[in-house]
Formats: structure tokens, C-alpha cells, sequence
């Protein structure tokens, strides 16, 4: 399958979404609705796409809104619990209920990329210091996503010099992951840890990856290979075309597989756990699977539907069998801008030149048992 054109940064719609509080959650069609207010796990993406915009725009182009972001995050947090809420109405009051699994592995991850990534040491500092104060939080983490977000960004923690109770709560979550994949036979059909293939599948595997790096354990890395290597297959149609579970009664083991209410977050869930096998591997295969997954975006997908708009960088909210989505929510959104510059970075990349480049060695953590 040949590589499709990577548009230029296009934020437009981005800043459409964008409130005074953060990202709307929800647009109909391309308007936001403000009714459904904002939230930690739309805001902790959104974080993370403005650190991936700033290498092509500039720092001071996108500090505004990362710093946005990061306040939107420390306001989150509930110290009294080590938590952070998730949803926010338009008013700015934090709304009741207990905040998900998910969101905390999700405001984890920004918080790890941001204290890592961001070129300024005040900003890593503020990240560096809130993804400290949540150690605690992340410690009771028990879904296996959140589990997955949460050591992604415990890794990035750890590579930004981090160590100590961060390096302990990274091996305590590797341990728990590892539990979940504790039975599964990779002879068998069903190669996956779960009763029910759902949503951001590859995210899993991704983390799997990443620890076995971490860790120095080829155990662990060639598990996450295998997992991740079972989802790219099942997921790959005719000609090569990506092909996610839907999200319309998803894949029950032994069932029908949903073909449709195909959803961005799993193809750009499986050009980032892709993109993280290439760089353990070098192996090209990896980078073709990104390729189709980036592809699936662009039309190269079953239906042959676009479902992004290159133009204005927003995005469909999903694909069905005959027609895509109206609506451009953030998720959606997010998830597009985060693929292309993925995809952007890994065609860009030169491993003789990195090979030679100084770069920070990571902090490589000692396996501990709970």
C-alpha cells in the first residue's frame, strides 16, 4: 500500500472546539455542545497534541494552549483522594460521580509526555510534580487500559529523570498488566486477555512493549509483539485495509465480529503501539501496519469513506457501513492530528543520524514484586 500525503498542521477546528475551560467534549456536526462540558480525558489528549504540534509550530504557537491544559489538570485533582475528576460543565463546576478508571491512566500519560517532552523547565517541573502527587492514585489502578495509559506515562516520567517511588509504582502496574495477560495462549485462536475485544485495543500491547524496554525483559516485549501482531491481523481486511472491531456489539470470543462503528481512537491506538513496536524491532512490517492505520483515515478503509478532514484537521466521530458520522467531537478530533504527526514522525525518522545524536539515557528500573 503506498504512503498517502501527510497534510501540514491544520488546528482549525481544534480551536473551534476549544472553550475557556478546555476542549467541548461533543460538536454537532462541526459546532461544539457546550451541554456536555469538558473533561480530564479529552484535556489530557489535547495536552499531548500540542507537545507533538510544537515541533512543527513552535513552542510559543502552541504554549497558550498546553498551558491551558496543564491548569485544567492540576484543577482536576483531588489531593484529599490522589485522583483527578474527569467531567466539567460549561460553568466550570466539577460534576459528581466517581471519575473513571480511564481518565486517570489518561491525565497519567499527559502529565508523563508533558514532564519529558515540553522544552520549557518550568512546565516539565509542574508536570514532573502533579504526576507525583498522583503516584497514590495510580497505584489502585485495576483496568487494564487505565493500567496501560498509566506505565506509558510512568515511562515518559521516568525518561524525563524521575526515579524512586515513580520507578516502584511503574513495576507494581507492569506487574498487574502482566496478570491480565497471565493465561493467554498465543497458540490459540483468541489471542487476546479478555472475554470481548472493545475499544482501544492495541493500547494494551503498546504498554506490554514499552515495559519490556523498560525493563530489559524480552519476555515482556516479545508478549506485547505477539498480542499486538494477533490484533493487526484480525484487523486487517482484503488488500491490506485496516479494519477495526466496531464498536456495535464489538467481538464476543467465539461470536461475530462487529464490523461497524469503526472508531478513530483504534486506528491511531494501533499507529501508536505500532510506531512503539517499529522502534523496539526495526521491523517494517510494523511501520506498513501504522501505514494502513493512518490510511483507514483517508478513505483507504471498507466502506471507502473519508473520515478526516485534512483541510481543517477535525474529524469524524466514526465510520459506518454507507456513511461517516456528521459530528467532529473532540476524541475523534484528537485522535486524527495525534496520527498524522505519529505518522509524520516515524516516515521523518533516521535511525543512523540517532545512532550518533546525544540523548538521555532512561532511568531503567529494577523489577520489583509487589
Amino acid at each position: 500500500m503506498p504512503e498517502l500525503a501527510l497534510p501540514p498542521v491544520r488546528r482549525q477546528h481544534l480551536e473551534v472546539l476549544t472553550g475557556p475551560l478546555g476542549i467541548w467534549q461533543h460538536a454537532d456536526g462541526i459546532v461544539p455542545d457546550e451541554t456536555f462540558g469538558t473533561c480530564t480525558d479529552d484535556v489530557s489528549r489535547a495536552l499531548v497534541v500540542d507537545l507533538l504540534h510544537r515541533h512543527e509550530l513552535g513552542w510559543e504557537a502552541v504554549r497558550p494552549s498546553a498551558l491551558a491544559s496543564l491548569r485544567y489538570l492540576e484543577a482536576a485533582f483531588d489531593a484529599s483522594v490522589g485522583t483527578f475528576r474527569n467531567f466539567r460543565a460549561a460553568d466550570g463546576g466539577w460534576l459528581d460521580g466517581p471519575p473513571s478508571q480511564e481518565s486517570q491512566g489518561r491525565a497519567l500519560l499527559a502529565l508523563g509526555t508533558t514532564a519529558r517532552e515540553a522544552p520549557e523547565v518550568p512546565f516539565r517541573l509542574a508536570a514532573s510534580s502533579l504526576l507525583g502527587a498522583a503516584l497514590a492514585g495510580a497505584a489502585g489502578l485495576t483496568s487494564p487500559r487505565a493500567v496501560s495509559s498509566a506505565i506509558l506515562g510512568l515511562d515518559a516520567g521516568l525518561d524525563g529523570g524521575e526515579s524512586g517511588l515513580m520507578a516502584h509504582t511503574f513495576s507494581a502496574l507492569v506487574d498487574r498488566l502482566d496478570r491480565t495477560f497471565a493465561d493467554l495462549d498465543h497458540d490459540d485462536e483468541w489471542s487476546w486477555p479478555e472475554p470481548v475485544l472493545t475499544y482501544e485495543g492495541a493500547l494494551l500491547p503498546h504498554a506490554l512493549i514499552v515495559a519490556g524496554r523498560r525493563l530489559g525483559d524480552a519476555n515482556r516485549r516479545r508478549d506485547g509483539l505477539a498480542v499486538l501482531d494477533w490484533l493487526i491481523e484480525t484487523q486487517t481486511a482484503r488488500g491490506g485495509v485496516f479494519s477495526p472491531v466496531g464498536n456495535e456489539g464489538w467481538w464476543e470470543r467465539g461470536g461475530p465480529r462487529a464490523r461497524f462503528a469503526q472508531q478513530p481512537i483504534e486506528a491511531t491506538a494501533t499507529i501508536l503501539a505500532s510506531a512503539a513496536a517499529f522502534d523496539a524491532t526495526r521491523d517494517p512490517r510494523y511501520r506498513r501496519a501504522a501505514e494502513a492505520a493512518y490510511a483507514w483515515y483517508l478513505g483507504v478503509n471498507e466502506p471507502g469513506l473519508m473520515v478526516a478532514d485534512g483541510d481543517t484537521g477535525g474529524c469524524r466521530d466514526g465510520l459506518s457501513q454507507g456513511h461517516v458520522s456528521e459530528n467532529q467531537g473532540a476524541e475523534a478530533t484528537l485522535m486524527w492530528l495525534t496520527a498524522v504527526e505519529t505518522i509524520r514522525s516515524l516516515r521523518t525518522r533516521s535511525w543512523m543520524s540517532r545512532a550518533h545524536r546525544p540523548r538521555p539515557q532512561p532511568v531503567v528500573v529494577r523489577h520489583v514484586r509487589p
